[in-house]
């Protein structure tokens, strides 16, 4: 649990350090039989900074409550 929590953080510190995620897509264009135009268009996809934030907190919240694996067959044992 307590390498998801710390995946959970880096994630959300990522976001927070790029709020722009660009991607490309490609669209058909036109198509005539067996011909076929197509083109490739840019998109940038905008989160806010409060996303990130928000992760960090989950994040943190499953590293402190998070139990290791000798914990969890020390627990069963009981």
């Amino acid at each position: 649990m307590k390498r998801i929590g710390m995946i959970i953080i880096i994630v959300g510190l990522f976001t927070i350090l790029s709020t722009t995620f660009p991607h490309v897509m490609r669209e058909k264009v036109s198509e005539f039989k067996k011909l076929e135009k197509t083109n490739d268009k840019e998109y940038t996809e905008n989160w806010q900074l409060y996303a990130g934030i928000g992760m960090i907190v989950v994040g943190g919240i499953v590293l402190v409550l998070g139990v290791n694996r000798k914990d969890e067959k020390e627990i069963l044992k009981k």
